[in-house]
C-alpha cells in the first residue's frame, strides 16, 4: 500500500515539474488524498495484525 502512495508522490513532484497548472494541482492533489487512504490503511492493517496475534 505504501508502494502506491510513493507512485502517486512521484507522479505529483513530475506534475509539479511541468507546472502547477490545472492538470498538476489535480494529479497532487490525488497524491495526497491516495497516501492519506493508504497511510490509514496500513494502520488498520497493522493494529488488526497485532490484534489478532495476542
Amino acid at each position: 500500500m505504501l508502494n502506491w502512495a510513493l507512485t502517486f508522490l512521484v507522479i505529483a513532484l513530475i506534475a509539479a515539474v511541468f507546472g502547477f497548472g490545472g492538470i498538476a494541482s489535480t494529479a497532487a492533489g490525488f497524491a495526497q488524498i491516495s497516501f492519506v487512504i493508504f497511510l490509514v490503511l496500513f494502520l488498520v492493517s497493522t493494529v488488526a495484525h497485532v490484534l489478532r496475534h495476542r
